[in-house]
């Protein structure tokens, strides 16, 4: 089983949850946006997207633990950005049942987003 996670506030996780897929690309844009993908990260990238893109957010934020085996839409890993580094984006809804974990994701006493281990998925 190979899992990826997606960086998501909690509230949007509750809505999709309520209306039955997840459509979240990513801080401030959906698919319903004109968005073509759901921005996701392996365990060693999650860090460094919260601590660059979401460090002055104050609401809550969660980790999905997204199965990649049980996903409905096709997941890609590209470097669109061309920085060398590939993320695995998800071209589509986020099918729920897909979702094997959902994760409280806060700051650590420094006040940065803490290193998420693949072993701590496991």
């Amino acid at each position: 089983m190979a899992l990826i996670l997606h960086l998501a506030f909690v509230a949007e996780w509750e809505a999709a949850r309520a209306a039955g897929s997840y459509r979240i690309s990513t801080r401030g844009k959906s698919l319903d946006d004109g968005a073509t993908f759901i921005h996701c990260s392996r365990p060693d990238q999650v860090a460094a997207v919260a601590n660059s893109f979401y460090a002055d957010v104050t609401e809550p934020l969660c980790l999905l633990v997204i199965d990649t085996s049980l996903l409905v839409s096709a997941l890609c890993d590209e470097d669109l950005d061309a920085i060398g580094i590939s993320f695995p984006h998800l071209y589509g809804p986020l099918n729920l049942d897909a979702v094997v974990d959902v994760r409280p994701y806060e700051r650590a006493a420094d006040g940065r987003y803490p290193e998420v281990s693949a072993q701590a998925l496991s």
